[in-house]
């Protein structure tokens, strides 16, 4: 009986060993990667002063650039090349506007929010029908008291934590 019990661990281990090395296209983020091993992410331009309303913050289009390279690198097992990545991420910011949101009794600003617009090129080498290009938008609600430097750290955070979810989703998600 002992024996079995033995048996009957190693059968099931060595089952979710087999089924776990045969998923290798996918991982635990979801991401259908197919048989791309390499991605690259090319560096996002700021042209976000040819819309109007918008501004333009020295550093956003490198800091944005590393953003989406740290999102794609820590949730896949592909490597990040400089050229010639099965899957290559280019594009540019194309927004960067504060807007007043809320006013109040007196006609002044109380909320204001930061709104941050890039366009996105996504190629896949190994996957030609995954291709696309799309504009992906977020913001950040902030008091109108504060002053731009004061909160653009978080901003910065919690805008390109979801423009690069939201970029990833849309090349890789599997959903």
């Amino acid at each position: 009986m002992r024996t079995m019990k033995k048996n009957g661990l190693k059968v099931g281990l060595l089952g979710l060993v087999f089924f776990l090395s045969n998923c290798g296209a996918y991982n635990f983020s979801g991401a259908d990667i197919g048989t791309a091993q390499s991605f690259q992410v090319n560096f996002f331009q700021n042209y976000a002063d040819q819309t109007p309303g918008s501004v333009i913050v020295p550093g956003l289009g490198r800091d944005f650039t590393l953003a989406l390279q740290d999102m794609i690198n820590n949730l896949t097992s592909l490597s990040l090349t400089g050229s010639n990545g099965d899957l290559l991420y280019e594009g540019e910011i194309v927004g960067y506007k504060i807007v007043p949101m809320t006013a109040t009794s007196d006609q002044r600003t109380s909320q204001n929010r930061l709104t941050m617009t890039v366009n996105v090129r996504f190629y896949n080498t190994t996957k030609e029908d995954a291709d696309f290009e799309k504009r992906f938008s977020f913001f950040y609600d902030f008091d109108a008291a504060a002053p731009l430097p004061s909160i653009q750290a978080a901003a910065h955070e919690e805008i390109f934590e979801r423009l690069t979810q939201d970029i990833f989703n849309a090349s890789l998600g599997n959903w």
